[in-house]
């Protein structure tokens, strides 16, 4: 029987990570770094994806390369995995984490709901959700390949659960409806790979709750009411969640959604 150190260990195995220069992307990036694996780290364009490759390569002493790519572009897009596959030599593990989120500045996006349109909510699946298929379908074959491949993509507490409205009265904060509405949609994408794919790739999720980046403090505080860890979270809470199901501690685990919310959705 192998020990948890060997289950664990990426060693030779080579990841993408898309939205690598994210808040979320870097600690993915860093956990699976930190057990060895290779790191191709996207953004949308080289100059937010390079430092962070760099850093996480002289850290962790792996091999790291930047890429780029903009998700709103599907000929960018479908670039994405042969850049990945040049610079690694191949790939193991792909993870989706790029998102329009609720801060995201485009048109019509973080708005109350009259004022939210219908281009802002395309443009939002195209990146939450259509960029995953785009993605997922041009890794498949090298992930199958690797007899190793996983797949994970980065969901939110809003694809599992409406937003709680009263958390944002009397703030600036905005939750738009296409940011739940293409979280959602990643969980029934996650559920229909995992059986397609298998047995070769496995295909996950990780959902995080809300992660703390300095909002406003009347939200805080009332999300912290809500949520029986009495916190919101941080970035760090995800790194244990994409290396489990990255490695072979979750090598018979597929199709599953591994909610990171201190208790949030109960």
């Amino acid at each position: 029987m192998k020990k948890i150190k060997e289950l664990m260990n990426l060693d030779g195995r080579k990841a993408l990570v898309i939205g690598g220069a994210g808040f979320i992307g870097k600690a993915l990036c860093e956990s699976l770094a930190e057990i060895g694996a290779a790191v191709a780290v996207h953004d949308v364009s080289i100059s937010r994806s390079a430092p962070v490759a760099e850093k996480i390569g002289d850290e962790y002493k792996v091999k790291t390369a930047p890429v780029e790519g903009n998700l709103l572009d599907t000929r960018e897009t479908r670039e994405i995995v042969p850049a990945a596959l040049k610079a690694l030599g191949g790939l193991d593990i792909l993870v989706h984490c790029a998102a329009f989120v609720g801060t995201t500045d485009f048109p019509g996006w973080a708005e109350p709901f009259e004022k939210q349109s219908v281009e802002a909510f395309e443009a939002a699946l195209k990146v939450n959700l259509t960029s995953a298929f785009s993605l997922a379908k041009d890794a498949s074959v090298p992930l199958a390949a690797s007899r190793k491949g996983s797949m994970i993509f980065v969901s939110s507490i809003y694809g599992v659960v409406p937003p709680d409205f009263s958390l944002y009265e009397g703030t600036s904060m905005a939750n738009p409806a296409g940011y739940g509405a293409s979280k959602a949609g990643l969980l029934g994408l996650t559920r229909y790979l995992a059986t397609l794919l298998a047995p070769n790739v496995r295909v996950n999720a990780i959902t995080p709750g809300g992660v703390f980046r300095n909002q406003q403090e009347v939200f805080v505080d009332r999300y912290n009411k809500k949520t029986p860890f009495g916190r919101m979270a941080v970035e760090e809470d995800m790194k244990g969640a994409a290396a489990f199901l990255a490695s072979d501690m979750s090598a018979y685990v597929t199709g599953q959604n591994i909610i990171v919310d201190g208790g949030f959705t109960l």
